[in-house]
């Protein structure tokens, strides 16, 4: 069955939800520890056997479309280095001096043909070779090819820039995504406008994280943004291995829809219905009409905090003025949606976490998503690729 095929029967399904009132259920609800959004212990072993180990969707095609250019970034607490050589590879480093630890480029956007760090002046080339010592005469002998920036697993994919934050880890995009990055390379990802980003800070990252995978919520938290738009407690979950299309149906799908021949209902995304796509662990695509966001939660230095980047893209950049003041307008709302509704709610959440009043949490039958999602997170927390993986 080919993508438009799969997603007219998802919108089916959708159009289901809606006119029948239910939604896709789990078997059970399902419990979480408190703990788990609290414990330094469990914060270290995300970070370190989750975030370090598995592929991370750090850029886009379109943030480094010459050569020459560059995106300097911090990911989970690791400053990264990822670069556009001059034959056009990408290329990921950790973003540290082999002489004293420094950065050899500022955090942000640029293009150069050499990192030259700020500290003593070590210059290194676009492949992370060391190229020259600061008056080397008066430092002393060292063997420069040992000395080069360390290299992290990086590969470009459907508009996307991947990388495994451990050096010399393997990188297998095919075996992890599953399928799911041909979703990506259908909506021509590569091609689009990078429009910029914003920064967000909250709770735990997994409480942020909860709120993405769930639409149980719209009614009452999100009344006068998304409610009038989306219907709440309406979701379709899709999995590729850990990763997740989530469908969430508009509240006019039934006129949309009915309106048209069925077999073009899977052509349909942005009109009868909204897909959030999740790649494991923390990324979030909001592919709108408008704009697109495209968040990253990473752990913040703490268990109770994230750092959360809002990417911001669309398929054309901006004909003039008055359509980027337009654009402009988008990204602020839902920048604003996402941290005034979703975030300042996390953090009171995470308030009353660590107030002790509960020692659990729990998922109900119809937050699939959320389930899953956590499956899969203990699934890798517990390192033994030897039990059974989670299924849909």
């Amino acid at each position: 069955m080919d993508r438009v095929e799969t997603i007219g029967e998802v919108a089916e399904q959708m159009l289901d939800y809606v006119e029948n009132q239910h939604t896709f259920m789990a078997d059970k609800p399902m419990i979480v520890p408190v703990r788990g959004y609290l414990d330094p212990d469990q914060w270290r072993a995300e970070i370190d056997l989750v975030f370090k180990r598995l592929p991370l969707m750090l850029a886009f095609t379109a943030e480094l479309p010459r050569p020459g250019d560059y995106k300097a970034m911090d990911a989970a607490g690791l400053p990264v280095l990822i670069n556009r050589d001059k034959a056009g590879k990408v290329r990921a480093f950790l973003n540290v001096c082999s002489h004293r630890g420094a950065p050899v480029a500022s955090e942000g956007h640029g293009n150069c043909p050499r990192f030259t760090c700020k500290y003593h002046g070590w210059s290194y080339g676009q492949d992370g070779r060391l190229l020259a010592v600061a008056e080397a005469s008066s430092f002393g002998e060292i063997d420069k090819s040992e000395r080069g920036l360390k290299e992290l697993p990086c590969e470009e994919r459907a508009g996307m820039i991947f990388a495994v934050l451990t050096p010399n880890a393997p990188i297998d995009l095919d075996a992890y995504y599953r399928g799911f990055l041909d979703d990506f390379e259908a909506l021509g990802l590569a091609d689009w406008t990078f429009l910029g980003s914003r920064e967000i800070h909250g709770a735990n990252w997994k409480i942020a994280f909860d709120g993405y995978l769930e639409g149980y919520h719209f009614a009452v938290l999100h009344p006068d943004t998304i409610h009038p738009r989306t219907a709440s407690n309406r979701m379709h979950y899709e999995a590729f291995g850990p990763h997740l299309r989530i469908g969430f149906p508009s509240r006019t799908i039934s006129d949309q829809l009915r309106a048209l021949p069925r077999a073009s209902w899977g052509e349909q995304e942005n009109k009868g219905f909204d897909f959030v796509r999740i790649l494991f662990p923390n990324v979030s695509a909001f592919i709108a009409p408008e704009i697109t966001q495209i968040a990253q939660l990473f752990p913040g230095p703490t268990p109770g905090t994230n750092r959360t980047v809002l990417n911001y893209l669309r398929r054309d950049p901006p004909k003039d003025d008055e359509e980027q003041a337009l654009v402009d307008t988008s990204i602020n709302f839902f920048r604003d949606v996402t941290y005034n509704e979703d975030y300042v709610i996390g953090m009171e959440i995470q308030k009353g976490l660590e107030s002790g009043a509960h020692d659990e949490l729990l998922f109900g039958r119809n937050e699939r998503g959320n389930q899953y999602f956590h499956e899969w997170l203990n699934w890798y927390l517990e390192d033994d690729t030897d039990l059974p993986q989670p299924v849909l």
